[in-house]
């Protein structure tokens, strides 16, 4: 179970970091020479603050939505670890670790999809 998890997260990082790297070398090829206006802050266009928005903007091949996308996966990689671990615990039926990381679970989701609004 051990060498799962890791590969897991290893995994889910060096994916993320590719995704982002790539979104990356394509938002300088389009966007590098433009010089920025510091003076005037506009913040993350309305697409980039929803993941919706944002897998829409990744599959128009839109760099900010790659780039966002890539911090998506790598925000995932935890809550990927922590399901598979309850189900690793569910198959050693160990009860207690399974309420255990149920519980992380669902503060990892709360945290993600509904908490501090």
């Amino acid at each position: 179970m051990d060498v799962a998890i890791a590969v897991i997260l290893r995994a889910g990082v060096v994916l993320s970091a590719f995704i982002v790297l790539v979104g990356g070398v394509l938002y300088l090829q389009r966007y590098g020479l433009t010089v920025p206006d510091y003076r005037v802050f506009l913040g993350e266009p309305a697409d980039l603050r929803s993941i919706s928005g944002i897998i829409a903007d990744t599959l128009a091949r839109r760099p900010r939505g790659i780039i966002q996308f890539g911090l998506l996966v790598l925000i995932a990689t935890p809550i990927v670890r922590v399901t598979f671990a309850v189900i690793a615990f569910a198959l050693q039926r160990d009860r207690v670790y399974v309420i255990v990381t149920l519980i992380v679970l669902g503060v990892l989701l709360y945290s993600l999809l509904g908490g501090a609004r």
